[in-house]
C-alpha cells in the first residue's frame, strides 16, 4: 500500500515538472480573466504612449493583457528618493509588453524587478589599462540590464523615449530588448529563436548588418541605426530593437533583409501601426 502511494506520488510529480509550463500558464489565465486596464490607465497610455495610440484594437487588447500580467508579476523599485507611482509602472510595463506583443506568458522569464531612478545616476566600473593597472571610477547611466533579473531604469529617459516616439531612441526598449538577448545564458545580440535552422540565418543577416554599421559608422556614412550600436553585437541588437519600432519604414528602407529578419523574431510588423 505504501509503495503504491509513492509510486503515484512519483509519477504525479513527474506528470507536473513537465507540464508545469501549460499548468501555470493555466492558473495565470485563470487568476486574470478578470483583471482588465481601467479607463484612467487606458487614457494615460493614449497620453504618454504614441504605439499604443496607433497599435490596432487587436494588438491594443493583448498588449493591454499582458500589461495586467506583468504589473502584477514583477516588482518596481524606486531609487535614490524617487517615490513610484501607479502610472510610472503602468509606462514601464507597457512599453516593455510591445516587445513580446505575441508571446506567451510568462514574459520575461528571468526579469525580477524594476528598480527606477529619478534621472540618470552614478554606477561604480572598474576598468583595465594595456599595462593591467586597474581603475576605479563613476560613470553616469541612464539604465542597465543585468543577467541575474534585474532592470536599471532612468524615469526622465523612460519618457524621452516616449516623448519623441520617432528618434530611434527608447530606454525600455533597449533595456529590454538586452533581456531577451540574456534569455540565452549569454549576452551575444542573439536571443532564443524558434527553430533551430533559424540561428543559422541569424548569424548571417545579422553579422553582415552589424559589420555593415560598423563601415558605415568608421567612414561617416548615412546610416539609420544609432552608431552606438557598433559597439558591440549584443548593443547592435537592442539599438536595432528600438529603430526597429520607431523608424521601421526607414529601416525597412536602408536595410530590408535584417527588417524581415526582425519582423520574424519578434513576431509583427511596427510599420502597420504607423
Amino acid at each position: 500500500m505504501v509503495n503504491g502511494l509513492l509510486i503515484f506520488a512519483l509519477i504525479a510529480f513527474v506528470v507536473v515538472y513537465w507540464r508545469w509550463p501549460v499548468i501555470q500558464n493555466r492558473l495565470w489565465q485563470k487568476k486574470y480573466q478578470d483583471y482588465r486596464l481601467d479607463e484612467k490607465q487606458k487614457t494615460l497610455l493614449l497620453r504618454y504612449m504614441p504605439i499604443y495610440q496607433k497599435m490596432t484594437d487587436a494588438d491594443r487588447e493583448k498588449l493591454e493583457r499582458h500589461i495586467v500580467w506583468f504589473l502584477n508579476e514583477k516588482r518596481f523599485i524606486g531609487c535614490d528618493g524617487l517615490i513610484l507611482n501607479e502610472s510610472m509602472k503602468l509606462i514601464i510595463a507597457a512599453d516593455a509588453c510591445v516587445l513580446v506583443l505575441n508571446k506567451p506568458w510568462p514574459l520575461y522569464q528571468n526579469v525580477k524587478e524594476i528598480l527606477l531612478y529619478p534621472s540618470a545616476y552614478y554606477a561604480p566600473q572598474t576598468s583595465r589599462d594595456s599595462a593591467g593597472l586597474v581603475s576605479y571610477h563613476n560613470t553616469v547611466r541612464q539604465g542597465e540590464s543585468w543577467p541575474g533579473g534585474t532592470l536599471v531604469l532612468s524615469w526622465h529617459d523612460v519618457l524621452e523615449g516616449n516623448r519623441l516616439p520617432s528618434d530611434g531612441h527608447n530606454l525600455v526598449f533597449h533595456e529590454f530588448a538586452h533581456q531577451l538577448d540574456q534569455e540565452t545564458g549569454k549576452t551575444t545580440g542573439t536571443p532564443i529563436l524558434a527553430k533551430e535552422v533559424d540561428y543559422k540565418q541569424w548569424g548571417r543577416v545579422f553579422s553582415r548588418a552589424y559589420n555593415q554599421l560598423k563601415t558605415h559608422v568608421a567612414y561617416n556614412m548615412p546610416h539609420v541605426i544609432h552608431s552606438y550600436g557598433a559597439t558591440n553585437e549584443a548593443e547592435f541588437f537592442a539599438v536595432i530593437t528600438e529603430t526597429f519600432l520607431e523608424k521601421p519604414s526607414e529601416l525597412r528602407h536602408y536595410d530590408p533583409e535584417i527588417y524581415s529578419l526582425l519582423v520574424g523574431y519578434y513576431q509583427f510588423d511596427p510599420i502597420k501601426w504607423h
